[in-house]
């Protein structure tokens, strides 16, 4: 390989701890942020070789999300901005666990089994968050590009959708926008303005939103969107970095676990307010009523407000298109009853993880997908969006279905359609409140939520776990999915499934019935079966 002995040298200098074995999945490659240099390294080098296969611009963002402040991780960006293909998923897994002198014979392999030409010019975005780590193992990332002698554009700190959108422009020749910070700013807010221009007399309460920012990047961030909202939304930041840790009793992944409001929030009784995960990919809703009750709008609770938006405008536009909603077996069943049987909007179930989501979402005219953490976004087909133009601009389209087709185009624009986006769904969520001039708990109110319990068990080996259906059936071990379609009989509205984490030696237990009480013994009677049935370790649940 060209370049062989610089690889070999300079791969002495991101030496890999002995021992370690990770995985890239959905979230990248995330740990210990002392443990991730070596991986850093060969990310770099990893991205340049997709740049010179696919002759695009490719991202790598370094960042561990939601997690604790002393992890880190890294994923990478495909050149339409979407989640890397899972062969490179592959191969990024076998490059971050070679040992030192097996590096270059993987990278040759690499390069073979993809028909790479070494001399093709690479480009690599590089994006950051606000972790102490991050400068040292972003630096890790560009040596590696470097090293294959790929160009950098240094993003330094960025949220992670923003770095999905600067490849994505870079890759459309600016077709989808701008690749800078300005130039995202402008494309969204251009558009949240124009969607909230028609409702006249906004009053400043109705403006004003609660933003916790999880002590993360997204308050670098939305101080910089302040200066282009032109006042149409009011932000009071909390948990802004100022004295708290990231994402320590804070940020979307906190108050969704929790089912509490993060700190700082107890004052803000009937207020409405929203938390961002630690890169400001996930956003969820939240309020308390007077008496301290708090109530949660997850991924569930925007997926049906959006859906109901949408469908109301290709009504009055007169569109006849196909639109779903794509979900996890984690979505609640009152937002799968509500979809089907109210809206009847058909809905799509797929495994845990945005990239699956985001695939079945491709495969119709407009795809509406949240999991219920708060990650999701809407795609739209590009023939959909030019049918969409086409109609706005004709001057033989009527006055009311103009106004639809407009307000449309305008929610297209607001929309970050390479990746679930806090920041833009937020804007979209502002948006459409104030069209429909809704409160927060008129949205809460649009279905009830069936009372669920998560649980997990340990378990010596989650391999034993083999699932199907989108994750909702259990094919292994023998009798544990005949065990819990019986234990599922006792109950009324219920539902039970169960999975193998991803990352740790646990399965995971989703229960839901008509009251807590059935939730509550319904998710405990599965976890007694699956400690039984798939070799549970310690005491039983």
């Amino acid at each position: 390989m060209v370049l062989t002995q610089e690889v070999i040298e300079k791969s002495l200098l991101h030496p890999k701890p002995p021992g370690l074995v990770l995985q890239y999945g959905t979230a990248g490659f995330r740990t210990k942020a002392q443990l991730l240099d070596h991986v850093m390294f060969r990310m770099g080098l990893l991205a340049t070789l997709r740049s010179k296969k696919t002759r695009a611009a490719i991202g790598v963002m370094v960042t561990a999300s939601h997690n604790p402040e002393e992890d880190n991780g890294v994923k990478m960006i495909d050149p339409m901005g979407e989640m890397v293909t899972p062969t490179w998923e592959e191969h990024a897994t076998r490059l971050a666990n070679a040992e030192h002198e097996e590096i270059v014979t993987i990278l040759e392999t690499i390069k073979d089994k993809e028909a790479i030409n070494l001399n093709q010019e690479a480009v690599v975005f590089v994006g950051r968050d606000t972790r102490n780590s991050s400068p040292r193992l972003s630096q890790s990332v560009i040596d590696g590009v470097c090293c294959l002698n790929g160009r950098i554009t240094d993003y330094g700190l960025v949220t992670t959708p923003q770095l999905h959108y600067m490849v994505c422009c870079h890759n459309t020749g600016n077709k989808y926008g701008k690749p800078s910070l300005e130039g995202y700013y402008q494309k969204f807010c251009q558009a949240f303005l124009h969607l909230v221009k028609t409702v006249p007399n906004r009053t400043d309460d109705q403006k004003h939103l609660y933003v916790d920012g999880a002590n993360g990047i997204g308050v670098l961030k939305m101080h910089d969107l302040e200066g282009y909202l032109n006042g149409e939304l009011k932000i009071s930041l909390c948990n802004d970095c100022d004295r708290g840790k990231l994402n320590h009793l804070c940020g979307a992944d906190f108050v969704k676990v929790q089912q509490k409001p993060p700190t700082g929030f107890e004052k803000f009784p009937g207020e409405r307010c929203c938390s961002f995960d630690g890169d400001a990919d996930r956003i969820v809703y939240f309020y308390t009523d007077p008496d301290g009750t708090f109530h949660l709008l997850d991924g569930d609770k925007i997926a049906i407000l959006i859906s109901t938006f949408l469908k109301e405008l290709l009504t009055q536009a007169d569109l006849n298109l196909k639109m779903a909603v794509v979900q996890t077996a984690y979505a609640n069943g009152g937002s799968t009853h509500y979809l089907e049987d109210i809206l009847k909007i058909p809905v799509m179930c797929t495994k845990t993880g945005v990239k699956h989501l985001h695939h079945v979402a491709r495969e119709f005219d407009i795809g509406v997908y949240f999991e219920a953490n708060g990650h999701g976004t809407v795609l739209f087909s590009q023939a959909t969006e030019l049918k969409i133009h086409q109609l706005a601009e004709d001057p033989k389209t009527n006055v009311e279905r103009k106004k639809a087709l407009i307000l449309l185009k305008n929610t297209i624009n607001v929309i970050n359609q390479t990746i679930g986006d806090a920041i833009s769904d937020m804007l979209l969520i502002e948006s459409i409140l104030a069209i429909r001039g809704m409160t927060v708990q008129q949205w809460d109110a649009i279905y009830k939520d069936l009372p669920n319990r998560q649980l997990k068990v340990k378990v010596l080996d989650r391999t034993v776990i083999k699932t199907k259906d989108a994750e909702r059936q259990a094919v292994t071990p023998p009798g544990l999915q005949e065990t819990i379609d019986n234990l599922v009989k006792k109950h009324r509205q219920a539902r039970s499934f169960v999975r193998p984490s991803g990352t740790e030696d646990v399965v995971r237990i989703y229960a839901e019935a008509d009251t807590q009480e059935s939730a509550d013994t319904l998710a405990h009677e599965v976890s007694l079966a699956v400690y039984r049935l798939a070799g549970g370790v310690g005491g039983e649940p």
